[in-house]
C-alpha cells in the first residue's frame, strides 16, 4: 500500500481592514447660510464717475516709441507703395498708347508720302507729336520701373510675415535676377511665383505652381524686352523702308509696354490685396438708429425699495 500522507495545514487568511472614524451627525457645529441682499436698485453717485470707457468707435492703436506698436509693418507699407505704384502704371499704359498712335500716324504719313506731298504743318505737328510722346513715355518708365521693384522686395518681406517662413531666395540675388538684361528673361518668372506662393500661403514642400495671370504677365514681360532689343538693332540699318519698318517697330514695343503696365497693375492688385490690411476708406461704421418689428424685452418691475 501507497504511503499515506497527512493533509496540508491551511494558514488562515488576514484580510486588511482600515478603520474609519467620523464624527456622529450634530457634534459639529453648523455654518449659517448667507443671507442674500435685498436688491435696491443700480448704484448712485454723487458726482459724475471719471471712469469708464472712451468715447471712441474706433482708432488705431497707440504707437510707443521703442516698441513694436511704434514699428510699421510690412502689410502697411506694402500698401502705401501700391497706393503709389497703380496710378503710375495706369498712366504710364496711357502715354505708351498715345506713344503708340502717334507712330502708327507718322506711319501713314510715311505711306501717303509716296503718292503725293504733305502738308508742312501736318508733319510738323506729327514730329512734335511724336518727339513729345516719346520722350515722356521714356523718362516716365523708370518711376514705375522702380517702385515695381521696391513693391517686389516688400511685398517678399510681407509674404514671409504673413506665412512665417523666411524667403526662398536673398534680396541681392532677386535684384540680380530681375534686373540684370537676358537673366531676367528666365529668371524673373521664378521670382514672381515664389512670392505668388508665399502669398498664398502655400507649404514649402509643395513646388510653386505660377497662376495664368504670372504666366500672361511673364509672357507680356519677354515680348516687350525681344521687341525693345529688336528696335535697338533696327536702328542700324539703313534705307527708307527700314526707317518705315522702325517705325512700325516702336509702335508694337509701346503697345507691349502699355499692356506689360496693365498686367502689372492688376498682378499688384491682386497680390496686395492679399497681403495688405484693409485700407481705412473702404470701412464702414455704421449704426443702429431704429429697431422695427422686434419683440419687447422681458423686463423685470422695479422694486419698490430702490432709491432710483
Amino acid at each position: 500500500m501507497p504511503p499515506v500522507r497527512p493533509a496540508p495545514i491551511r494558514q488562515p487568511v488576514r484580510h486588511r481592514v482600515r478603520w474609519v472614524a467620523s464624527p456622529p451627525p450634530g457634534a459639529l457645529p453648523q455654518r449659517g447660510k448667507p443671507v442674500a441682499e435685498r436688491y435696491s436698485g443700480p448704484p448712485s453717485y454723487p458726482v459724475p464717475p471719471r471712469w469708464g470707457f472712451p468715447n471712441l468707435v474706433w482708432r488705431r492703436p497707440t504707437a510707443v516709441p521703442g516698441t513694436a506698436s511704434g514699428e510699421v509693418t510690412a502689410g502697411e507699407r506694402l500698401r502705401v507703395i501700391t497706393r503709389s505704384l497703380l496710378p503710375v502704371l495706369w498712366t504710364f499704359a496711357g502715354l505708351a498708347v498715345i506713344a503708340s498712335a502717334a507712330e502708327i500716324w507718322r506711319y501713314v504719313l510715311l505711306v501717303q508720302s509716296r503718292d503725293s506731298a504733305l502738308s508742312t504743318s501736318v508733319v510738323s505737328v506729327s514730329d512734335t507729336f511724336v518727339i513729345t510722346a516719346g520722350l515722356l513715355t521714356t523718362i516716365l518708365s523708370l518711376l514705375p520701373s522702380g517702385l515695381a521693384v521696391w513693391w517686389l522686395l516688400v511685398a517678399r518681406h510681407a509674404a514671409a510675415d504673413v506665412s512665417g517662413e523666411a524667403p526662398p531666395r536673398r534680396q541681392r540675388y532677386v535684384l540680380a535676377f530681375v534686373l540684370a538684361p537676358v537673366v531676367n528673361l528666365v529668371m524673373a518668372l521664378p521670382v514672381v511665383a515664389e512670392l505668388e506662393h508665399a502669398v498664398l500661403r502655400r507649404t514649402r514642400e509643395t513646388r510653386p505652381k505660377p497662376s495664368r495671370l504670372v504666366l500672361v504677365w511673364w509672357g507680356v514681360w519677354v515680348l516687350n524686352w525681344l521687341l525693345l532689343t529688336l528696335v535697338i538693332v533696327w536702328r542700324f540699318r539703313d534705307g527708307v523702308q527700314a526707317l518705315a519698318d522702325g517705325v512700325v517697330l516702336v509702335a508694337l514695343t509701346d503697345l507691349a509696354a502699355a499692356g506689360l503696365a496693365v498686367v502689372t497693375a492688376l498682378l499688384v492688385k491682386r497680390m496686395s490685396g492679399l497681403l495688405a490690411p484693409v485700407a481705412e476708406n473702404r470701412l464702414r461704421l455704421l449704426r443702429v438708429l431704429k429697431v422695427e418689428g422686434a419683440p419687447e424685452p422681458d423686463r423685470r418691475e422695479r422694486p419698490a425699495s430702490s432709491v432710483r
